[in-house]
């Protein structure tokens, strides 16, 4: 039927819709065109055009400007709104040389245009010109394609990578099981908020009798998966749960366990970790002993911050002389210092996840920083006191996710 569009064959490699009122000049360039090789298309006005352009895959329009009903700028326009799954390039015929019509097809989105009458030399060069665009667009799409496929295949790793992290956390939470506990009217609480799925930070305590306690703050180095899978490996070595495992513990009379003196227990942690090849990673530690009848405190500080003491007056002391971190040096001297505690003070070892946090301002919290977040906290008492002093931390840093792990413990002498 005249005016409607003519089906392509299906041997042919691209697809022109040639869009004219003009029957005549559409038998012309579908002479030329078909003569290069081309499918070919017609329609008599930019209506049949749309209509065909919904159901079929056009690869080059060639429209005239002026037509009945709708202009080829307007066919162009809604052309280019239609959703398509490959580009089409679009040349507008035109006896038109105003600089201001052509400014006005190319804000619609024409290629390319050709004046009437069209010479043939002329079109094939327009058409090699939208022949190297769509087959730049088709690379561009396979590309696409293959990225496409990487994406989903990385996020299917992804995913199962973030399913083990997440059992990690609920194994390495498992390491420490219980975060607060009272001995008589003392009592210590710990903290653990890593920076990620799984950290580098372990705390700890156990009581191998009545009034006798050990406890520690380990921070080691770097983060991730291999920094906690040292903590795992630690906690085996300081494990509360079988006293025979924990090295901090010693055997006396076949009867009972006693405490091990710190700077024993630091040195121990030296060899073993410094006996193992391969591995990279050292840590920092306080580790302690207290005697909970008379106050009286032994610690190691092996490169861990400054332990601090708030009396029952709520002043402020930092304690310690620092150490060398376990893992570094071989056969490297620890030695112990002791501290007393009277009734109302409290003990706070923390891991410079708190000092080195840096704040909304740009600065780190620092030693000056913690202590007028204890002094804020003063009038609290157990598990409240850590929860608040994280608190004050987070705000501090105005939400900002964590760039370390946080981990504190804390003994408060009655």
């Amino acid at each position: 039927m005249p005016g409607q569009p003519v089906a392509p064959a299906a041997d042919t490699l691209r697809v022109v819709l040639l869009v004219d009122e003009s029957r005549v000049q559409r038998r012309i360039l579908k002479a030329l065109l078909a003569k290069w090789g081309y499918q070919v298309a017609e329609a008599s006005s930019a209506a049949e055009a749309l209509e065909y352009c919904a159901s079929n895959t056009v690869d080059f329009i060639i429209s005239g400007w002026i037509m009945p009903g709708m202009s080829g700028l307007e066919f162009c326009k809604k052309f280019r709104e239609m959703p398509r799954e490959s580009y089409g390039y679009f040349i507008l015929l035109t006896s038109k040389s105003e600089t201001n019509e052509v400014v006005s097809g190319l804000e619609v989105g024409a290629d390319d245009f050709l004046t009437k009458p069209v010479n043939a030399s002329e079109l094939r060069a327009r058409l090699s010109a939208g022949e190297r665009v769509l087959h730049m667009e088709q690379e561009l799409n396979e590309k696409n394609e293959l990225i496409r496929d990487a994406l989903e295949k990385l996020q299917r790793h992804h995913d199962i990578i973030d399913r083990d992290l997440m059992q990690a956390r609920k194994i390495q939470e498992a390491l420490v099981p219980e975060r607060h506990r009272k001995y008589g009217e003392s009592q210590l609480s710990m903290l653990l908020k890593p920076c990620g799925h799984v950290g580098g930070d372990l705390v700890g305590m156990f009581s191998p009798s009545e009034n006798q306690l050990g406890f520690y703050s380990i921070d080691v180095s770097g983060h991730g998966i291999t920094s906690a899978m040292m903590t795992a490996r630690l906690a085996g070595y300081l494990n509360a749960r079988f006293p025979e495992q924990n090295i901090a513990l010693k055997h006396r009379f076949e009867k009972f366990y006693a405490l091990r003196q710190p700077d024993e227990v630091a040195r121990i942690l030296n060899d073993r970790l410094l006996s193992d090849t391969g591995v990279e990673e050292y840590f920092t530690m306080i580790f302690g002993v207290a005697d909970l009848n008379s106050g009286r405190l032994r610690l190691v500080q092996a490169g861990h911050p400054h332990p601090v003491i708030q009396r029952s007056d709520g002043e402020i002391e930092f304690i310690g002389t620092g150490g060398l971190p376990i893992g570094l040096v071989a056969d490297a001297d620890y030695d112990s210092f002791e501290v007393q505690l009277n009734p109302g003070d409290r003990l706070l070892l923390y891991s410079d996840g708190f000092t080195e946090a840096v704040c909304a301002d740009g600065e780190m919290l620092e030693e000056d920083g913690l202590a007028r977040m204890l002094k804020r906290s003063h009038q609290l008492t157990g598990p409240d006191v850590l929860d608040d002093l994280f608190w004050q931390l987070t705000q501090r840093q105005a939400g900002a996710a964590l760039d370390d792990d946080v981990s504190a413990v804390m003994l408060e002498y009655r």
